[in-house]
């Protein structure tokens, strides 16, 4: 069981991360549509544009890549894929997509793009 206020440390080091994360799209080139989507299934941390394509984006974070891409387990993924779909369906979406992921570490932020089971 955490306490509340390593509950509130997550959420804070997740905030700083998606921060560092948006930022990070926008400057190369990709268009912030909407954050924090929720669904029954999960939660999608970014979701951007570029190029007509729609981009979901899981945020990790970590002390290393390893320690933070570990966080990405094929059921959080299916969870994801999941919360993406509703996502489609409940703006009427019939574009192309694709789910990636930005790991960001005290180095450096990665994006990885297409990330699949």
């Amino acid at each position: 069981m955490h306490n509340i206020k390593e509950v509130k440390m997550s959420r804070a080091k997740g905030n700083i991360a998606e921060e560092k994360a948006c930022a990070f799209l926008y400057e190369n080139g990709f268009e912030i549509v909407e954050r924090n989507f929720y669904s029954r299934f999960g939660e999608i941390d970014i979701i951007v544009m570029k190029e007509s394509v729609l981009h979901f984006v899981e945020v990790k974070s970590g002390e290393d890549y390893e320690l933070a891409i570990q966080n990405i387990t094929p059921s959080k993924l299916s969870k994801f894929t999941k919360t993406v779909y509703v996502y489609l369906k409940k703006n009427s979406l019939d574009v192309d997509f694709m789910i990636d992921a930005v790991i960001v570490t005290p180095d450096k932020i990665e994006h990885l793009e297409n990330i699949t089971l």
